[in-house]
Order: structure tokens, then sequence, then C-alpha cells
């Protein structure tokens, strides 16, 4: 058993700081984000779905551009190009399948 607090956050990008937990199979990111922050579009292997927590993080996923609020799900296949931009400090869940390797 791991406690969260016990995981380092790394920033990956300005504004943008996350907690990784790797399985042999999957990758779990729990992210802060900081209003302003833009994480730049881009795509990978890994299937990925994202849940938000708290704030607004308008995300565009395969050109479709969509405001998530807290509650909200999305499941992004592989290979699809998404951005985002946080409209306010946002909490934010990641997992992606097969584990997301950039991030180790």
């Amino acid at each position: 058993m791991q406690h969260i607090n016990d995981i380092p956050s790394r920033e990956f990008l300005p504004g943008l700081s996350g907690k990784m937990l790797h399985g042999e199979m999957s990758t779990l990111g729990i992210w802060e984000i900081k209003k302003g922050s833009i994480i730049p579009e881009h795509k990978h292997e890994n299937e990925q779905i994202t849940y938000v927590l708290e704030g607004e993080l308008q995300m565009t996923i395969g050109g479709i551009t969509s405001v998530f609020t807290a509650g909200c799900v999305q499941v992004i296949p592989p290979n699809i190009p998404h951005s985002a931009v946080a409209l306010t400090d946002c909490r934010a869940i990641d997992s992606w399948t097969p584990v997301r390797e950039a991030y180790r």
C-alpha cells in the first residue's frame, strides 16, 4: 500500500504538476493545473481516460473543443490529437493504457 502524500509531485509543464503511479499495464496520473496553463496538442499510443475533479478545463480532442467541469469524464482513443487550457485552477485524474513510459 502507498499513500498519495508519499508520491512525489513533478512539474511536467509550467503550471502542470502531477503525481504518477505506474503498474505493469497502466499509469495513473493525479494533476494540479494552474489557471492559464496550456497543454499543447499532442497524441500518443496510449488510450487515456480523463476525469476532472475540480475547476474548468477546456479540452480539444480530435478537433472538438469542450469545457470540462467537475465530474466530467472522457475516453481519448490512442493517437487522437488533444490539448487543454486551464480556465481556472483544476485538479484532474488521467489513466493511460499501456503504461505511459514518458511519465516514468
